[in-house]
């Protein structure tokens, strides 16, 4: 993969990049592909134990020197006053991103985005889940709502 260390240290009004260099500019830091997952099934857990939500997307890199640039949108809701919603990002079956959790109001929902740029260090297919759990308080944690769907989106990001 390109990069922009191979481009001349320092330019002068009116140089010309030559073809490799402009190869080079057009390579470094450019998004390659992107893919997305939605879901609307609705899950719930009443656990501390983190279970899948349904949300998730597969990429197989190009390089192994690329970023994986990972978007999501979820919605939780809580059943009771005060109930703690943990959510998390994991690729394969290593966690990369926790988040520690949000409280809720009775019945209210709340839409949760995470933005998270991670080097998978891989160009074999690598699946990104969302996962959730209940971390404090009591009653249930639904992850989606039929009305309100899930969305991930990943980026390759070539380095």
């Amino acid at each position: 993969m390109a990069t922009p260390t191979s481009l001349p240290a320092t330019f002068v009004a009116g140089d010309i990049l030559t073809a490799a260099q402009q190869n080079n500019l057009r390579g470094a830091f450019r998004v390659l592909q992107v893919v997305a997952g939605t879901t609307t099934t609705q899950v719930s857990t009443t656990s501390a134990t983190y279970a899948t939500s349904n949300l998730t997307a597969s990429i197989t890199p190009q390089s192994s020197t690329s970023k994986i640039l990972v978007m999501t949108s979820q919605p939780f809701l809580a059943s009771t006053a005060a109930a703690q919603i943990g959510m998390r990002l994991v690729r394969g079956a290593t966690t990369v991103f926790t988040n520690q959790g949000n409280y809720f109001a009775t019945d209210t929902g709340v839409t949760t985005n995470m933005l998270y740029l991670d080097s998978p260090a891989t160009t074999s297919s690598t699946t990104y889940t969302v996962q959730f759990a209940r971390i404090s308080g009591t009653g249930t944690a639904f992850a989606q709502l039929s009305f309100d769907p899930a969305n991930i989106i990943l980026m390759e990001i070539s380095a």
